[in-house]
C-alpha cells in the first residue's frame, strides 16, 4: 500500500488539487458550492495521480538509472510493472469519468488533454529537445482551467490569466531543478535545460519571471482580486525575479537552488492571496 501511495506522487498530486480548488474558488468569486468544490478537487487529484503513475510506468527503465528516481516503486521492484500499469489506468480513467459526472464535460476534457499532453508530448520530448520543458509546463498549468471551468462552465480571460501564471511559474522552477540535477539527467539524455551554458539558462529564467510580474497582476486588472492581492503579487513576483537575476548573473548550484526553493514558496503564497482577496459580486 505504501508503494501504491508513492506511485501517485502525493506531494505533486496534492498541490495540483489545491491549485484546481483555488482556481474554482476565484472563478466563482468565492461562492462555489462546497460539494462542487469537493468533486473538482477529488476528480483532479484522482486523474492527476493516474497520469503521474502512468508516467512512472513508461519511464521505469530510465528511472532505474538515476540516483534521484531509482528508489521509486517500479524501478526498486516494490511494485511490478503490471501492478503499476493497472493502478495508473484505473486512476486516470476513473478520475476523468468522475470529473465528467460530477463537474461537467469541460473539466473532464481538460484533465484528459492534460494527461495526453504529459504522456505523449512532454515525456518523449525529454530526451530530444529543451522544448520538452516549454511543452511540459502546459499540462502542469491546466489544473487551473479544470477548476475554473468547473465553477464557471466557460473559458474566460481571468481563467486564462491563472493558467498563464501557473505556466510561467513552472519554467524557472523546472530550470532550477534541472540545473541542480544536470549530472543525473545527463546519464539518461534528458534535455530539460537549453543549450548554451549557464548564461542562456539564466536568461530563460529571467525572461519567464519578468513576464510573470505583470501576468501575476492580471486577476486584479480583470476584477477578480483586490488591492491586497495586487500588492502581495507584485512583491512576491519582484522578489522571484530578483532571485532569477541573481542566478542568471552567476549560475551556481546555490543560485539555482535559491530559484527552485523560491518557486516552491511563490505559487502557494500567490494562490493564498488570491483566495483571501477574491472579489465577490
Amino acid at each position: 500500500m505504501k508503494a501504491l501511495y508513492e506511485l501517485t506522487k502525493p506531494g505533486i498530486t496534492g498541490y495540483v488539487m489545491i491549485t484546481a480548488g483555488a482556481s474554482a474558488f476565484v472563478g466563482s468569486r468565492g461562492s462555489i458550492d462546497f460539494a462542487l468544490a469537493l468533486h473538482v478537487i477529488l476528480g483532479t487529484g484522482i486523474s492527476t495521480a493516474g497520469a503521474l503513475a502512468l508516467n512512472q510506468y513508461v519511464e521505469r527503465d530510465v528511472d532505474a538509472l538515476m540516483m534521484r528516481t531509482r528508489g521509486r516503486p517500479l524501478p526498486s521492484g516494490r511494485l511490478s510493472p503490471a501492478q503499476g500499469l493497472a493502478t495508473a489506468t484505473v486512476l486516470l480513467v476513473g478520475g476523468i469519468i468522475y470529473l465528467a459526472l460530477s463537474s461537467g464535460w469541460r473539466p473532464a476534457t481538460i484533465a484528459a488533454a492534460s494527461a495526453i499532453a504529459y504522456l505523449t508530448i512532454y515525456t518523449p520530448l525529454k530526451t530530444r529537445s529543451y522544448i520538452a520543458t516549454l511543452a511540459g509546463a502546459i499540462p502542469g498549468a491546466l489544473p487551473t482551467l479544470i477548476g475554473w471551468t468547473a465553477a464557471t462552465h466557460a473559458f474566460e480571460p481571468a481563467g486564462l490569466a491563472l493558467f498563464g501564471i501557473a505556466y510561467l511559474w513552472q519554467l524557472p522552477h523546472v530550470l532550477g531543478l534541472a540545473w541542480m540535477l544536470r549530472d543525473d539527467y545527463a546519464k539518461v539524455g534528458f534535455k530539460l535545460i537549453p543549450e548554451g551554458g549557464e548564461r542562456v539558462i539564466g536568461l530563460h529564467m529571467v525572461l519567464a519571471t519578468a513576464v510573470l510580474v505583470p501576468t501575476s497582476l492580471s486577476p486584479t486588472l480583470l476584477g477578480y482580486t483586490g488591492a491586497w492581492y495586487a500588492t502581495g503579487a507584485f512583491i512576491l513576483s519582484t522578489g522571484f525575479l530578483l532571485m532569477a537575476v541573481t542566478a542568471g548573473w552567476n549560475m551556481t548550484d546555490g543560485a539555482a537552488r535559491g530559484v527552485f526553493f523560491s518557486s516552491l514558496l511563490y505559487h502557494p503564497l500567490l494562490l493564498s492571496l488570491m483566495v483571501f482577496d477574491t472579489v465577490s459580486l
